[in-house]
Order: structure tokens, then sequence, then C-alpha cells
């Protein structure tokens, strides 16, 4: 079966900022920073530091905690290399875990089964290369929700620190001295 290849989306920083002012947004977004020694100088409110060194060995882990938010959105200095490429390497450890492009992902609804209809009867249906399980109804929906996003930032902390770097309540240990240069 042909491996589908992810699409990457750019966040604009004003679109990220207010998801992480917004108290309802904020608690559905992750940010992942993937600098490495150019972490130095501030960071992004509530992001994680995964640097782009380590990202391969801690993807695992990644997709685990990441599971429950909506939107991923991932940087680095200027979003142009290790934040795109750690987005894709994200998004495909996500679909090997959790059953991705190249598997069938069927949810069997406890009703369902105890009426007649097994996982088993599924998984004959639509192939043994398929990812099968049951599940309560409505209570799958909450937990699962819609596809998670990912998302790259536009720019990355560069262009997020000269419009960003001094509000305290989106940039965290800002050393503006650090970003002159930039």
């Amino acid at each position: 079966m042909m491996q589908s290849t992810p699409i990457l989306h750019r966040m604009p920083a004003a679109t990220l900022s207010s998801l992480l002012l917004s108290k309802t947004a904020s608690e559905k977004v992750a940010v992942i920073d993937v600098r490495d020694s150019d972490h130095a100088g501030g960071h992004i409110h509530s992001s994680i530091h995964v640097p782009s060194s380590t990202l391969d060995h801690r993807l695992p882990e990644l997709v685990r905690t990441l599971r429950g938010k909506e939107k991923v959105v991932f940087h680095c200095a200027l979003s142009q290399q290790r934040g795109p490429g750690a987005a894709l390497r994200y998004m495909r450890e996500r679909d090997r875990m959790l059953g991705g492009a190249d598997k069938t992902n069927v949810k069997v609804d406890k009703k369902v089964a105890e009426e007649g209809l097994s996982c088993e009867d599924v998984r004959n249906a639509v192939g043994d290369n398929a990812k099968v399980e049951e599940v309560e109804g409505s209570q799958e929906e909450e937990q699962e929700g819609k596809k998670q996003e990912v998302w790259v930032l536009d720019g990355g902390f560069v262009k997020w620190q000269e419009r960003y770097g001094t509000d305290d309540r989106l940039t965290d240990d800002y050393a503006p001295d650090i970003w002159s240069d930039y």
C-alpha cells in the first residue's frame, strides 16, 4: 500500500498567541521547541523543550503525552529545518504507534458488539491489517476527538520574539540582547 506524505501547515505567530491566551484553547495546544543550544534567551510560555538531538528517542513518549491535544505546534529558531523535520518525524511516529494511514482503524461500539457484531466480524470484513477495537460509544469520541493537527510555527522563535518577546504572558526567560543580531 502506498504511504501518503504528510502535509505540514504553517501557523502564524498571531494565531498561536491567540490560542495560548485563550483559556479553553490553550489546554488543547502543545508547543514543542526543538532548538538545541540556541534555546537560551527565551522560550514560548508552556512550550516543551525537546532538543532536536534527542528527538528520535523521545518520540514515543511525545506521542503518548500529546495524544489528547488537538493541535501540536513545532518550532526551532527559524522553522526552516529542525522544526519542520521534527513535525514530520512526530507525525510518522504518531501514525505508526496509533495506527496511521497504512492501517484501517475501526472502532466497534460495545452496544453494537452486544447485538451480534464482534470485532472479529469487522476484522474479517475490512482485512487482517485492520486495527479493530471495542469502545464505549460517545466516550470514545470524547477521548479521541478530532484528528490531531500538526503545525510548524511560521518564522520560528526568531519571528516570535520580535513580536512577543517582552510579553510575559507568552514568553518566558526572554533575553533581548541575545536576539539583537538575528
